[in-house]
């Protein structure tokens, strides 16, 4: 087969689920995959690792890519004989002009679950351009069931066109020396006292907001010290938080870390007491999966896909009931048999999942969709 692929998404979405999702899955591909040849569109620099034996890249700007999505891309594939286009940021970009079988990855309908947590341009154009986009494709990969679910509960399609292959932590989300991760932590961004710690954006459907009011409520029930640390970059949404953490006098424990590079995102996981993820809607959910991945202790939502994720590797509970968040944080907290039970399970659970489990489940729908239809 000759397989075209947007990667674009790979530096336009670096840091979010769906630019690790591209990158990952490019990887793992061409580790496993030697006898198809692919074709790359890019945007950006980096891309000379993506050269191999069996693809070629070709640049585009992402300051024209209205002529790139409908005239170049389109020429490219023709010229090149292309057999499967896959479009991995939601279908968004994918021309009516491509004249081969067609493949994107779906996320997640969070624009139709949750529209008021996406900002305004985004919600008209994926509202604008998903229905057409599911129409005209031959195929659909998503992450999750939920997500398949989802997608048809919203376009009454064949379900055998949706295809769920589930996300990975990347390797370096792995166990390490606890003592030293404290260390660094408190070296670099003054992190001196054992910590709970939430990783993943403050989207209201994040629901950091039971989060802070679970943990005020451990803080007055307890006279051990602990702190809560809210990693990631402040947006308009953080200013909120602030002010509930002053109304709830807790200003003094509550950490906003500001955007932290990824390479230090596994010291965070592995030098926390316990991760905690309270959100209401995810197509996956990486963060769990990544302190999973660490070894650490995590209690996170019962709802959406994040069962799926996580499993009985952790605790799921009611994330609208800031008691019960509470409760599960002083057991968590304050019994040292329970955070190693828990620090073993998330490890168990969290091997089910691989990149390269994803990049070969992908290779065999490029194959079904070659050989169908």
């Amino acid at each position: 087969m000759k397989i075209a692929i947007d990667a674009r998404g790979i530096n336009w979405y670096r840091g979010t689920g769906i630019g690790t999702y591209t990158e990952n899955v490019l990887r793992n591909l061409f580790n496993i995959d030697k006898s198809n040849d692919y074709l790359l569109f890019w945007s950006g620099t980096d891309y000379e690792s993506f050269s191999t034996l069996n693809s070629k890249v070709q640049i585009s700007s992402k300051k024209y890519h209205n002529f790139y999505e409908d005239c170049y891309f389109p020429h490219s594939i023709s010229r090149n004989n292309i057999d499967i286009y896959h479009v991995p940021q939601n279908g968004i970009g994918i021309s009516q002009n491509i004249n081969c079988k067609k493949v994107v990855t779906i996320h997640d309908l969070i624009p139709y679950i949750m529209p008021e947590t996406v900002g305004r341009g985004y919600l008209l154009k994926f509202l604008r351009e998903v229905p057409r986009i599911v129409n005209h494709i031959d195929g659909i990969i998503t992450v999750s069931e939920w997500s398949k679910k989802d997608i048809l509960k919203f376009f009454p399609i064949d379900p055998n066109k949706i295809f769920v292959t589930p996300l990975a932590a990347d390797i370096k989300y792995k166990p390490l020396d606890k003592h030293c991760c404290k260390q660094l932590l408190q070296a670099k961004y003054n992190i001196d006292k054992p910590f709970v710690l939430y990783i993943g954006g403050f989207s209201p459907r994040k629901n950091v907001p039971s989060l802070i009011k679970a943990f005020s409520k451990v803080c007055k029930d307890s006279n051990r010290e602990y702190i809560l640390v809210l990693a990631g970059a402040k947006r308009d949404e953080s200013s909120t938080l602030i002010k509930l953490c002053d109304e709830l006098s807790i200003s003094d424990k509550v950490l906003f870390t500001g955007y932290i590079p990824e390479q230090d995102l596994p010291l965070l996981y592995n030098a926390c007491e316990v991760f905690v993820y309270p959100s209401i809607y995810e197509g996956f959910g990486l963060p769990p999966l990544e302190a999973m991945n660490c070894g650490t202790p995590v209690i996170t939502s019962n709802c959406s896909s994040i069962p799926e994720v996580v499993g009985d590797g952790g605790i799921l509970l009611d994330n609208l009931d800031e008691n019960t968040i509470a409760d599960s944080l002083q057991l968590v907290l304050f019994d040292k048999k329970l955070q190693g039970s828990l620090s073993e399970r998330s490890l168990i659970r969290s091997k089910e999942f691989s990149w390269k489990k994803t990049a070969e489940a992908t290779l065999k729908i490029y194959e079904k969709i070659h050989s169908l239809y």
